[in-house]
């Protein structure tokens, strides 16, 4: 669901990097306040995962289009809803820069459209009123699934409603409305599944890693460490980031199917000084763009920016940590009361 440049106006553009900073500001000042250094492994290791599986594009069967994971819902049901939300920048981020998936006009739009329903609406509203006694697999099942379709349905809304607004005459609101939450109902529905398959495995591992349950679950003694947990995780990282990406569907994602199905194209164009700009800007930083070498469809340069990706995720995550200090150590907290 990564939108092009050419979909927003420069105004709504600049109104969506407002409206994300503010989102994001707000998440800093609370993960700042939960104080849970230990989050930060789980941060990197969790945004390297989202970002190698959002290369598995998978068919949605008798449509012609493929679709693939947000990770909002996975992310915030392990680190809460702040700490998912900032992890998911970094995902969104460093697919804008380093691959040139989605413009960087519209990064605002897209951490809106995929990071703040899921981390916020798919935690607060979905996932904890359904965990409020404690964790089991059908509870997972059912708030992923649910939190999945409703997310992504109100993603593939701000879609068509940020390009109605953009007056994009290429996409008739109405039309575009009618093609994106169908097809986008099916792909949370998948992702749905994918979620709580992973979710379901953390509650097996480490049940005190999943969000709002932990405290409850001291009783279940988990199956691995927390390290071994982890090491899990990004193992399965890799081989998605790195083999199985091979593989991922070639058809249009759902936007892009939307598109070519209202407009005959997923390629429009706009002119103008801002659109250059941020052309250029990416131009310049996309050291891989489309996921591979430049000017290759090598598979080797797809299982390169695979592992590259995810390590470069893990970096600004975990980096930015500490960099903007999220997380203080307690005694020098207690020493400046």
């Amino acid at each position: 669901m990564h939108m092009a440049d050419a979909l927003v106006i420069p105004a709504v553009a600049g109104t969506m990097y407002g409206l994300s900073a503010v989102a994001a500001g707000v998440a800093v000042k609370k993960v700042r306040e939960e104080n849970d250094p230990k989050k930060i492994p789980v941060m990197g290791v969790m945004g390297a995962f989202v970002f190698a599986t959002q290369m598995l594009n998978f068919t949605i069967p008798g449509t012609g289009s493929s679709g693939h994971l947000c990770g909002g819902m996975m992310l915030s049901a392990l680190l809460g809803p702040y700490g998912g939300f900032l992890t998911m920048i970094g995902v969104v981020l460093i697919q804008c820069l380093l691959f040139a998936d989605g413009g960087l006009l519209a990064l605002g739009c897209n951490i809106w459209n995929m990071a703040f329903y899921g981390c916020f609406i798919g935690a607060l509203l979905i996932w904890k009123p359904i965990m409020k006694k404690g964790a089991s697999k059908g509870k997972i099942l059912l708030a992923s699934i649910l939190g999945c379709v409703l997310t992504l349905q109100l993603g593939a809304f701000s879609v068509t409603l940020e390009t109605l607004v953009s007056g994009v005459t290429e996409l008739p609101f109405g039309f575009f409305l009618a093609t994106m939450q169908p097809i986008h109902l099916a792909i949370g529905f998948v992702e749905g599944l994918i979620t709580a398959a992973v979710l379901i495995f953390v509650e097996e591992a480490r049940p005190e890693l999943l969000w709002g349950v932990g405290e409850r679950t001291g009783e279940k003694e988990g199956k691995l460490s927390l390290k071994n947990t982890i090491i899990v995780l990004a193992v399965i990282a890799a081989i998605c980031g790195g083999l199985v990406s091979l593989f991922a569907s070639s058809f249009p994602d759902g936007l892009e199917w939307s598109m070519e199905k209202v407009a005959g194209t997923a390629e429009l164009e706009r002119a103008g000084g801002a659109y250059e700009t941020a052309d250029a800007i990416q131009s310049a930083t996309s050291l891989l763009p489309d996921y591979n070498f430049v000017d290759s469809e090598a598979a080797v340069g797809t299982s390169f920016s695979g592992i590259v990706g995810a390590l470069v995720v893990v970096l600004i995550t975990v980096g930015a940590c500490y960099a903007f200090r999220f997380f203080r150590r307690k005694d020098k907290i207690q020493a400046s009361e």
